[in-house]
């Protein structure tokens, strides 16, 4: 979120994260209030909440309100429906269809201007398709085609590995930030492929299938020492991103799971120079809030294998502190 500011010629500033995930409007310096255009405020995790008191606020104050609904392309969020509390919304169609690219941008309330945006070039436009083959072979969405797409794949990762095997980690820098963003891109039209996905996929099964996820790894992870569920999903319909599972020790248990490739990711790469707020749980969110994905592709099995190798790391750690 702050790479786009920095390249549109603006000064980030930052607010603290209660342990509600809702901005800590109250901590927010009145000098910082009267030089501010607009704030951004998430909807973390795909749990959306109401933005009722961040929208008093921003009317108050007369900024505008950007809702980031990258986590959260469905439900509702208290009484309004997601994306509609904001005086623009943003969203992310990777997170939640099978598309290779694309974000939303829209507004309840506010006509949007054209953003007159360059149509990528035929090139781009077989990459988007090739990528969404991958992702439906990977898924066994394509009958008869599945194996034959899932070998060709393969040879075309291998090709890929070894290219990159040797490749430094990027430093956490600015820069590298802001490329690893991609926003080079922010000038070209979504592809077709992702558009066309877009309206044509059925919603009903995504929605369902990740709250079947999320259901799944809270009662399997209820109680478990070391750990518990950051939030709990609320009763009115949500599609959850993740499953946030708060691990006291998280740095060993997250890299044992990555090691061994299992769906989970945390925050781990910090905008450089982001300040410590004494209100700000945002920091022990991105070390120990481990992210445990409900993509609705993932099959039941998964889900359970995953959430059994947490609970036997966690158990591990109890049965021998030393190890």
């Amino acid at each position: 979120m702050v790479a786009p500011i920095v390249l549109a010629g603006y000064l980030p500033a930052y607010f603290g994260i209660r342990a509600d995930g809702l901005p800590d409007i109250q901590g927010i310096a009145p000098a910082l209030a009267q030089q501010s255009r607009a704030i951004i405020v998430s909807h973390y995790f795909g749990l959306a909440q109401s933005l009722h008191e961040v929208r008093a606020w921003c009317d108050t104050h007369n900024i505008a309100l950007i809702e980031d609904c990258a986590h959260s392309y469905f439900g509702q969020a208290g009484d309004r429906p997601v994306g509609a509390w904001g005086d623009y919304c943003t969203a992310s169609l990777s997170k939640f269809f099978p598309v290779p690219e694309a974000g939303l941008l829209g507004s309840a309330k506010r006509t949007l201007k054209p953003l007159r945006l360059v149509r990528p070039g035929l090139r781009s436009q077989i990459k988007g398709v090739v990528d969404v083959l991958e992702t439906a072979s990977r898924y066994r969405r394509l009958n008869g085609l599945n194996e034959l797409l899932g070998f060709i794949f393969s040879l075309r990762h291998r090709v890929r590995s070894a290219k990159t095997l040797d490749r430094p980690a990027k430093p956490n820098s600015e820069a590298s930030m802001i490329e690893s963003c991609d926003m080079g891109r922010v000038k070209q039209q979504p592809l077709l492929a992702s558009m066309q996905l877009r309206r044509v996929l059925p919603r009903g099964r995504i929605i369902a299938l990740r709250k079947r996820n999320f259901e799944l790894y809270a009662r399997l992870l209820s109680g478990v020492a070391g750990s518990r569920c950051l939030v709990a999903m609320p009763l009115r319909p949500v599609a959850p991103y993740v499953f946030p599972l708060w691990v006291d020790d998280a740095d060993r248990v997250y890299d044992i799971l990555r090691a061994n490739g299992l769906p989970v990711f945390r925050w781990d790469r910090i905008w450089p120079n982001t300040p410590e707020l004494p209100s700000d749980v945002g920091a022990g969110w991105s070390r120990h809030v481990l992210q445990l994905l409900c993509h609705q592709d993932l099959a039941e099995e998964a889900i359970r294998g995953t959430a059994e190798y947490v609970r036997t790391l966690l158990l591990a750690a109890r049965a021998d502190p030393a190890g």
